[in-house]
């Protein structure tokens, strides 16, 4: 008589526990998501995305936590925009540039000199999306404002990359060539060997993040004035969006507000630079 009378009051206290918002509540809500990003860890162009993640991981306990794997060395900047659509991951920092393969049109966020609360206002965000969902994705965030892209040669420049081998990206392919340069494709962590062994004699960069990669030891020239504006972003995998409860999803939007808010920084970070 005692068990059955205690199977018949587990119920009514777990409903207690959880109207009373309980631990137990929130363990069963919180979501953990996996993220990468496409740029070396504590780098110039990781170091917004990362800060986005503490403030996650310290304000939505019991909602959303996320579990940052680290750069390319968890997945290679070209296959990130593999790994979210295919949901190896849930979440990366990656630029449009790395996942042209799967979204062609994604390059465009390169183009503009706009700033991202200005694509926001214009629509530009939602159009953007419109494109992505049929690939599984969908755009959260644009980590990036005024920070423009420049040639960086050990061969100087005279107005033509005649007769120099580049490393670039599919972002100024066509710029490049255009200048008569020989184009090499690789990703962001081959180069300083490549630059070491003499296969490329520059690479196109933005104004950022080179010293953190040691490529001023292998650099001798930068070329002004800077050009289009880099761009790096929150990638979603669209089925890990669409999971997640209105509180959480609610929550995460606020986030990716605040991780746009901080692109007014970059104005004193590229000074620096």
């Amino acid at each position: 008589m005692k068990i059955f009378q205690r199977s018949r009051q587990l119920p009514l206290l777990l409903g207690t526990l959880l109207a009373c918002g309980s631990p137990l509540s929130s363990w069963a809500q919180e979501v953990t998501l996996r993220a990468v990003s496409s740029f070396d860890e504590k780098t110039f162009f990781s170091r917004h995305f990362e800060r986005f993640v503490e403030k996650v991981n310290a304000e939505g306990k019991g909602l959303v936590q996320i579990n940052y794997i680290g750069g390319p060395k968890a997945v290679p900047p070209f296959e990130v925009g593999n790994a979210v659509r295919n949901k190896v991951v849930d979440m990366a920092n990656v630029t449009g540039v790395f996942y042209t393969n799967i979204v062609p049109e994604a390059i465009v966020m390169s183009y503009t000199s706009l700033p991202t609360a200005e694509l926001r206002r214009r629509g530009a965000m939602e159009v953007m999306n419109q494109i992505m969902a049929p690939k599984g994705l969908v755009y959260q965030a644009r980590l990036s404002d005024g920070v423009p892209y420049h040639i960086y040669t050990n061969k100087g420049f005279d107005g033509s990359l005649k007769g120099q081998k580049t490393r670039i990206t599919p972002v100024y392919r066509e710029f490049f060539a255009a200048l008569d340069g020989t184009v090499v494709q690789t990703s962001p962590g081959e180069l300083y060997t490549a630059l070491e062994r003499g296969v490329v004699d520059g690479y196109g960069w933005p104004i950022a993040g080179i010293f953190d990669l040691g490529w001023q030891d292998r650099t001798k020239a930068r070329v002004d004035p800077g050009f289009y504006g880099s761009e790096n972003g929150i990638l979603m995998n669209l089925a890990s969006w669409k999971a997640l409860t209105p509180a959480q999803q609610g929550f995460l939007r606020k986030q990716f507000e605040w991780a746009e808010s901080q692109n007014a920084t970059y104005k004193e970070e590229v000074a620096a630079e």
